[in-house]
């Protein structure tokens, strides 16, 4: 049996209440390890680190890598002037994942951005960003849905061929696309809805895959860490254990 690959999720560090305790936290709602889980894969949490240096020793420990969704990036990171409707910087946040995408893009380590993480994906690679887009929410808190229609001969027409109705819940979307990203879906309203690597396999979604039923995004990130997608990178660094009958 091939073991499970370990898919690194990073997380929110924010105060938290819980029980008798208020103090600081790293925070992931529940559903992003569940739909790691429910795809064949481990999760382990990637909280900020304050040493960013860290980020390439980290990556080389995971088989997969997910940017979480959470907070607006900061504009300074791609150039621009803060709009006022632009939520409150995390620096912590934005420094440790930009270099964990770096990291993973480096090591061919198969990466998934998640709304803020496929926004983060192309100010890493030089893209910059829409600072407020009405529509992609049901209101504060509350998700809405939208058709996303794939690009044929795209990474992602190839997981998901056909329009889907997707969970979404954000106000910033991709602006200019970064050098070597492709544009492989989009909403009706003509937003870019997905992107991807020309080469290797990092794929971004603007969408909240964690917030429906549908595994094929997560579930391709999945089978690229195990090393049999296509354009995968190193594949699972777990050793794998003989399958029964074999040596």
């Amino acid at each position: 049996m091939v073991t499970e690959p370990l898919i690194g999720v990073t997380t929110y560090l924010s105060p938290a209440a819980w029980g008798l305790w208020r103090m600081p936290a790293a925070l992931l709602p529940a559903r992003y390890p569940a739909l790691v889980q429910r795809a064949g894969g481990l999760a382990a949490m990637l909280p900020p680190d304050a040493g960013p240096g860290s980020a390439p020793a980290v990556v080389a420990r995971m088989d997969g890598l997910v940017v979480a969704g959470g907070a607006d990036v900061e504009p300074v990171r791609y150039g621009a002037e803060r709009d006022p409707r632009t939520g409150p910087a995390a620096r912590d946040r934005d420094a440790w994942e930009l270099a964990l995408i770096h990291a993973a893009l480096a090591a061919g380590v198969p990466l998934l951005g998640i709304c803020r993480g496929m926004q983060l994906l192309n100010v890493a690679l030089g893209g910059t960003l829409v600072q407020h887009l009405d529509g992609h929410t049901g209101g504060e808190g509350v998700f809405t849905s939208h058709t996303v229609k794939p690009v044929p001969g795209t990474r992602y027409a190839s997981i998901v061929p056909h329009a889907a109705e997707v969970p979404s819940y954000h106000h910033q979307a991709v602006d200019r696309l970064a050098p070597g990203l492709t544009a492989c879906a989009y909403a009706e309203d003509g937003t870019v809805e997905a992107v991807e690597t020309e080469s290797g396999w990092a794929v971004g979604v603007q969408w909240h895959p964690e917030m429906g039923g549908d595994l094929a995004v997560m579930g391709a990130l999945v089978e690229a860490a195990r090393g049999g997608g296509a354009g995968a990178g190193a594949g699972t660094r777990r050793a794998r254990a003989p399958e029964r009958g074999s040596e």
